[in-house]
């Protein structure tokens, strides 16, 4: 796999506000993340924790209410409609719902030669992407034609054309069997072994296992960090907060901690415990 120090996108205290007819939503509360290129990173956390949201601004889909985001070098801040335009020609967002990525009046052969158009790349033969994600055979079909799982399959393929230098996906392999979810996964580990800095959301226990990193968000926030199988990591953010994991925090009720620093230690303990 291609290691690189180079940092592909990065976020400090990130901030996503949405505002409806009931008052303002805050799905990112300060998250602070970085990916490089070659590596396979993985975000999870229930429903709601804003998994969705980070990946939108990674893939350059929205940008943040607040903070610094860069992404291929570029602060989006600085960019206007246009210089979104053009970066999104760099990064492949595989959507959660294939159908948003896929063009439905063209076959999946065709996809594959617009896509390539669209990125510049010079040279692509449709059969050997097809072929990587088993669907060689839909070559000539349609996206109405095609099953869902394999709609999920062609949004994968399509991400992959020509090498991005950032490959967002959002739960890939949610809709296909262990197979397809197989086939799937080889194809973004590939990318990530090119040197795509490749970030995927999902619960998928495959994925989970070849990652090299794994962020945990929870309420907006990150709550915790995994590299490849070490040692999980809790997350402090610039002012010091220390978000724990669920299973860490169920032994804090009443929401205090008593700390002390002990030697190269820093322990928490619930209040009247005595350690």
């Amino acid at each position: 796999m291609v290691r690189s120090d180079e940092i592909r996108a990065a976020g400090t205290d990130l901030v996503k506000v949405y505002t409806s007819a009931t008052g303002e939503m805050h799905a990112l509360r300060g998250v602070n993340v970085s990916f490089r290129a070659g590596s396979l990173a993985v975000v999870m956390g229930p429903s709601g924790s804003g998994k969705s949201s980070l990946l939108n601004l990674l893939a350059a889909r929205d940008v943040p209410s607040a903070g610094s985001l860069r992404l291929l070098g570029r602060e989006v801040s600085a960019l206007g409609r246009g210089g979104l335009g053009r970066l999104r020609r760099h990064i492949s967002y595989v959507p959660q719902r294939a159908s948003r990525a896929l063009f439905p009046h063209l076959s999946a052969g065709a996809q594959i030669r617009q896509l390539a158009r669209l990125r510049r790349v010079r040279e692509v033969d449709p059969y050997a992407v097809l072929s990587r994600v088993g669907l060689e055979h839909r070559a000539s079909s349609r996206p109405a034609d095609a099953s869902g799982g394999e709609q999920q399959r062609l949004a994968v393929a399509l991400a992959l054309v020509g090498t991005p230098s950032l490959v967002v996906a959002d739960e890939p392999t949610s809709e296909l069997d262990h197979r397809s979810g197989d086939q799937a996964l080889a194809v973004l580990s590939e990318a990530a072994a090119a040197g795509s800095a490749v970030v995927v959301s999902t619960h998928d226990e495959r994925v989970l296992a070849v990652a090299d990193r794994v962020l945990q968000l929870r309420h907006g926030v990150l709550s915790g960090e995994r590299e490849g199988r070490g040692q999980a990591l809790a997350a402090i953010d610039p002012t010091g907060r220390v978000q724990l994991p669920p299973e860490a925090l169920e032994r804090f009720p009443t929401g205090r901690a008593l700390l002390t620093i002990e030697d190269d230690a820093v322990v928490l303990r619930p209040p009247g415990d005595a350690g």
